[in-house]
């Protein structure tokens, strides 16, 4: 269970307020059956809560209680921000809002031949960074309804978060997980298409799986311990008041 937020809920006698919330859809940009978790969340979350909630409940390591496992990033355009745990860009950024005039001069003074690729590169520092720590979801998230968020650079998986409702009768300091479809994809699968390659070799006798070069072969039936269809039972579709497991 995801440790509770400290919404500002009281007790009296024993029950609590009623607490704002949302409820969101969170979906897997190019899955085919839509791969997709609907949760609800106090209001006043970070983004690094919604990114430990996502987390959760997908098959991926990273956030609690695992720990940063792949750099994640909140694309956020309207503001001209994005939000991400990775240290080294928020620096890049950092030092570029330094130093404006150095990359001014460096680019007034840069080749013809390179000034394309050098004002691009300084269009992206432009970009706020934040960390998602000390940034909170709802004012982008009511306003614009939806947050694009990319985890693992490499394997690129990218989510859509859809603001679906907003209640005011939520009694929980934490995010419970309400409803979803399919098996969510596991870490260093390859991306989507490694997913559905993995999936193949998985439903079929004749494929194995090699892990080391992710590849299909033709040997024994594929058994890994611990890999399951994911796809939510009956019973994990009703609401858990005992929170995200």
């Amino acid at each position: 269970m995801l440790p509770a937020v400290n919404t500002g809920c009281q007790i009296v006698n024993g029950r609590g307020f009623e607490l704002k919330a949302y409820i969101m859809k969170i979906e897997l940009e190019g899955s085919n059956p839509l791969i997709w978790r609907r949760v609800i969340m106090p209001a006043g979350a970070t983004f690094n809560r919604l990114h430990d909630a996502i987390q959760t409940v997908t098959n991926f390591k990273s956030g609690y209680p695992h720990g940063s496992y792949h750099f994640f990033e909140f694309d956020l355009p309207e503001d001209q921000r994005i939000v991400t745990d990775n240290e080294e860009a928020y620096l890049e950024h950092q030092h570029y809002q330094k130093n404006k005039g150095l990359f001014e001069e460096r680019l007034r003074t840069m080749p013809p031949e390179m000034q394309k690729f050098e004002k691009r590169y300084q269009e992206r520092l432009k970009t706020e960074v934040r960390k998602p720590a000390s940034l909170k979801i709802d004012e982008y998230l009511e306003k614009h309804k939806e947050i694009s968020y990319v985890y693992d650079f490499g394997d690129d998986w990218r989510f859509i978060v859809k603001l679906e409702q907003v209640v005011d009768d939520y009694y929980f300091g934490y995010p419970t997980l309400l409803d979803g479809a399919e098996t969510a994809p596991p870490e260093d699968i390859g991306g989507l298409h490694g997913f559905y390659e993995f999936l193949e070799a998985y439903r079929n006798e004749k494929h194995t799986w090699d892990i080391g070069t992710g590849s299909l072969s033709h040997h024994a039936h594929l058994s890994i311990p611990g890999t399951r269809d994911l796809s939510l039972r009956p019973e994990e579709k009703r609401v858990r008041h005992d929170g995200i497991v």
